[in-house]
């Protein structure tokens, strides 16, 4: 199948996807923030540029979008019916620099959340998913995944 746009619109459109400021983080960022938690955003000091840093709770959030971060089991998770190799070699490699990354912040001491953006579409569910983060923080766990359950294929 071709794509229905040319290549200029197809580009420009690529071009405007944004890799930090993005709507689900800035929903998550305002929920935390009322909630009292103060952060660092995309800090250059740890690993991997988490979206967010609390160094008080020594505690790394990553704001993954299901398509480019390959949420298993959510329907947001497609994959383009063009180009298909193109499209599984650069999902490979952002799922295998997720991993390297989490591997190394453990490594490190860090605590590691995983927020997807399924979990963030809609008012309700970033107040649901902003208490999870904060039970998260208060607790000594080291890693959590906050995923929305409705949005999976698999159930």
């Amino acid at each position: 199948m071709t794509d229905i746009v040319d290549q200029q619109t197809r580009s420009r459109m690529m071009a405007g996807i944004r890799g930090k400021d993005t709507k689900p983080e800035l929903a998550l960022r305002r929920a935390l923030h009322v909630r009292g938690f103060r952060f660092r955003l995309h800090s250059n000091k740890v690993y991997g540029r988490p979206d967010l840093v609390l160094p008080k709770h020594h505690a790394a959030v990553f704001v993954n979008g299901c398509f480019w971060h390959r949420h298993q089991g959510c329907r947001y998770t497609t994959t383009p019916s063009t180009r298909q190799d193109f499209w599984q070699a650069k999902f490979k490699a952002n799922v295998a620099r997720d991993e390297a990354v989490s591997g190394k912040l453990l490594e490190d001491g860090w605590r590691i959340a995983t927020v997807w953006e399924c979990a963030l579409r809609k008012p309700d569910q970033v107040n649901s998913t902003a208490d999870l983060l904060t039970a998260w923080l208060r607790s000594n766990e080291l890693q959590l995944q906050i995923g929305d359950e409705d949005s999976r294929t698999d159930l």
